[in-house]
């Protein structure tokens, strides 16, 4: 399913939806952070999805990050809550979803690399490589926050 992300966008088609969903900042050694190349938008990103029931908002993180991407992670802490109703996402069967992320730091524990439905490239990014991706202005607030390491709390917007 493709989707159009709208960002303070005045033609934006109005949210009819909200889905609490997760993304993560995952660093290795190197400081790298993990991103994928995604299938509906055709943008970088963090790996993440939505929350499913049944299952802690944790374990959401860490199946998502692991189907996404084949990086097996642990949850470690909050980077923020990213509510912005002037993001939006219209999908291509009418679903117009308002953003509803939480994002956490997660911590690679094993896997290798992979892509999947979702991902067609997934890599390792230097955070000065950062700019020559193209991501969407919301995310880049993610990673951004992910990765300064003077935030003592979370980010809440």
């Amino acid at each position: 399913m493709s989707r159009i992300d709208y960002f303070r966008d005045p033609n934006a088609p109005e949210a009819n939806s909200v889905v609490p969903s997760v993304t993560a900042v995952v660093q290795d050694e190197k400081g790298r952070v993990l991103l994928i190349h995604k299938t509906d938008n055709d943008l970088w990103a963090l790996p993440g999805g939505g929350h499913d029931i049944g299952e802690s908002v944790a374990n959401t993180v860490i199946r998502e990050v692991e189907e996404e991407t084949g990086i097996s992670v642990v949850v470690e802490d909050i980077v923020g809550l990213y509510t912005d109703p002037e993001h939006v996402m219209a999908y291509d069967d009418g679903e117009v979803r308002q953003q509803f992320s939480i994002c956490f730091h997660a911590r690679p524990v094993g896997g290798n690399l992979r892509t999947s439905s979702e991902s067609k490239e997934v890599r390792w990014v230097a955070p000065t490589d950062l700019d020559g991706l193209t991501i969407h202005p919301s995310m880049r607030l993610r990673i951004d926050h992910g990765l300064d390491a003077s935030r003592t709390k979370p980010y809440i917007g």
